[in-house]
Parts: C-alpha cells; structure tokens; sequence
C-alpha cells in the first residue's frame, strides 16, 4: 500500500471506530483480516496510526478545531511535519484537501486548556483533581504514553529466573518487576509472545503488575474458600491459585460464561485444577468464604495507556451506572464473607467516585466491616497507605485500586 492509501484506511478505521463500541485491537483484528490486501507492514503502520492518534485526541482535535477523522489524521501529519498536499490527492488515498482544511492546517492554533493537553474530558477534570490534586498535569501526561508488557510467572511450573533466560533465549529481553514477586517486564517489544511455547506451556500469564500486586495484597492461604465474585477471563483467579499452591478451592462467578470458558482453558494451561467456574444466569455463590475478591466492573481508567478510547466513551450517566453496580456487588460479596474472613476490593479505576467512595459507603451500610491497613503488608510499596492507589507516576503500572475489609 502507498503512504496515502494507509492514510486514507486510518481514516475509514477511525470513522467506524466512532460507531462501535469494541475495543480498539479487536475491532482492528477484525477489520484486517477482511481484508488480506494489506501486508503485515501496512497493518502495523496503520494500527501504530490509529493508536497515536487515540492517545492525543484531544490535542489533534484541537490542534484543527474539528475532532473529525480526516482532521484528526491532518494533524497528525503536521505535527510529523508531512507534506499534506502530496498525500491528499484522491484515488487510492484521502481527497484533496477543502478550503477550510488548508485553513485549519495554516492557523495557529488558540492555548491549550489542561484537558487537552491532559487529555482527559473536560466534565471529569474535578474527578482527576480529587485522585491527583497537584499531581494531575503529570499524572495525566504519563496515561498519554504506551505502557509496558508485563507478564507474572506461574509460580506452579516455573521461577522469574527460569522464564527470564528461557526468554533471552527467544531473543527477547525482561527485566524483574520492582514490586510485583512474580512479574516480569518486557524491554521493547513484545513480538508475538502470546504464540511463545513458554506462553503455551502455561509458565506465564499476561498481567499488569499492578493488578499482580492487588492479588498479592489479598494474602491468601493453601486451603482457602475463596471467591472471585467478577472473575472475567480469570486472571487474579489463576494469580490466586499459584500463591496457595494449588490447594484448598476458588470459585470463579461472571456473568459472561464466554469469559469463564476461557478462564478454564487458561487453568488447564497452567496447571491449576482448584479453580471451579460458575456463571451467574446458571446460579449464586453460596458462602461463606475465607475472601472474597471483589475485582469489579469499573470506567477503565486506569487502563488509559492501553485502551486510550475509553477516556472519551465514559459519559456520566456511564460512571452512574458503573458505581450502582459496584455498591450492588459489594453488598452481595459482603454477605458471603465468614466471620473473621476478608472482602477485597479492587478496580481498574483511578477515579475516587469507584474506589474510596464504594469502600466507605459499603462501610455505612456494614458496619460488622473494618477497613485493613494494607501498609502492613508491603510497608515500602508506593502508593500503599492503608488502601493501594497505582498509578504510572506513582508505581509505573497501570492505575488500580484495592482495599481490604474484614467481617468482624
């Protein structure tokens, strides 16, 4: 494909990611394999495009004064310092450019407001203010950059130091995670990773260190009842099983069974055989349990790194819905939690209104709960008080909360 019909495909991407709500890479997964014409070079470009373009949204938008695809894709240009005209020809590439667009592209642009250049949405910047408070411009400028691949070894089959140099061998270079005691981070690329015999083999999983740390705080035993109320597609499931060594029981609930399929793909890749799957049309949890994790349905956040179209698809009837549902989950987790036994709670969600805000109205409605002081148990982890608040700033991690409650 030329440089102009790539443009003109980022474009169409664009304009039909505005009409969907898929996460980007599956969409762009989907939308390739459509159309086989482009090579494996032109995909990339194009998906690195598209993703570039997502992260500084606001700023190309303003940058043109129109959010539009095509003006979106102008400004990316310009600031690549590109010859636009050259590109915008028509034929297999965008059409040429409008009176108004050459406008636009000559203008000087008026100054940034600080959710553009945060890029975050206007209506949230109080939200953001009471997570960060004077920490928001620097908060916010780390959520624009690419975040790592990090990946936690299962402890069942393998030691960081094994996958590590098995890793070397395949040309590809990690490093230990600073907090995380069975994470590692891959340096640079991540190649095809997910098709590794190491990955096959169930030695690692791919894991956000952050969200590694969350199952670590959770301090469970071998011979544990554990429940993982909102488990997904398992991950602190399969994280929980390797810290009690395979033994007492996890039951999995979603209400997506497709989730909990992959979930017991997964536990069979990695060894695990105590994880037992239960989607929620099919039945309820029945307690009580030593822990009930609690990693809830949330905006996303903290993901902003990774999926950057999710700070612009959260509207505030969205985030209503979401904390409903949150205050709804902690109820049902706060009854299945035996006495002396711990509920945990945690969000991909940097957003006070998700964490702090759910733990202590939950708290006003249970007071047979006291909060845990999680600083006990990893006194020198940033951003650990007596909650966990991750951030990229503050742990190089994605943003996450967790906080532990017990039932008195």
């Amino acid at each position: 494909m030329t440089p102009a019909a790539r443009l003109q495909m980022a474009i169409e991407i664009l304009e039909q990611l505005e009409r969907t709500s898929q996460p980007f890479d599956r969409f762009l997964k989907g939308w390739f394999r459509d159309r086989r014409f482009a090579g494996s070079k032109d995909r990339r470009a194009i998906a690195e495009r598209v993703f570039a373009i997502a992260r500084r949204r606001a700023h190309l938008a303003h940058r043109m004064a129109s959010d539009h695809p095509r003006a979106l894709v102008i400004a990316s240009l310009l600031e690549q310092g590109e010859d636009i005209g050259s590109l915008f020809q028509g034929g297999y590439g965008p059409a040429p450019l409008t009176p108004e667009e050459r406008a636009a592209a000559a203008a000087v642009p008026p100054p940034e407001p600080a959710w553009v250049g945060g890029e975050y949405p206007l209506w949230l910047e109080a939200e953001l203010a009471r997570a960060f408070g004077d920490r928001l411009p620097e908060e916010m400028a780390a959520f624009i950059c690419r975040a790592p691949t990090d990946i936690r070894v299962n402890s069942l089959k393998s030691s960081r130091e094994t996958v590590m140099a098995a890793l070397r061998e395949e040309g590809i270079a990690s490093s230990l995670t600073p907090y995380a005691a069975q994470g590692l981070r891959i340096e640079g690329d991540a190649g095809n990773l997910s098709r590794s015999t190491l990955f096959e083999s169930g030695l690692f999983e791919f894991q956000d260190e952050a969200a590694q740390l969350a199952s670590e705080l959770a301090d469970v035993k071998p011979g544990m009842r554990v429940l993982d109320l909102a488990a997904g597609a398992g991950g602190k499931s399969l994280a929980l099983a390797a810290a009690m060594r395979n033994q007492g029981a996890i039951l999995a609930c979603d209400t997506r069974g497709e989730a909990l399929f992959e979930l017991e793909r997964r536990a069979a890749r990695a060894g695990v055989s105590i994880i037992k799957t239960l989607p929620l049309a099919h039945g309820q949890p029945t307690g009580p349990f030593d822990l009930v994790f609690l990693d809830a349905p949330c905006s996303g956040s903290g993901t902003w790194r990774r999926q950057p179209e999710l700070r612009w698809r959260l509207t505030p009837a969205r985030l209503a819905e979401l904390t409903a549902l949150q205050d709804r989950l902690l109820d049902q987790a706060g009854g299945l939690v035996k006495p002396g036994g711990r509920l945990v709670y945690a969000t991909c969600s940097i957003l006070p209104v998700e964490n702090q805000d759910r733990v202590e109205a939950f708290q006003r409605r249970h007071p047979a709960y006291a909060p845990l002081n999680l600083a006990e148990y990893r006194p020198n982890l940033p951003g650990l008080a007596q909650d966990f608040r991750a951030s990229p700033c503050q742990t190089g991690t994605d943003g996450f909360y967790c906080a532990a409650l017990v039932r008195g």
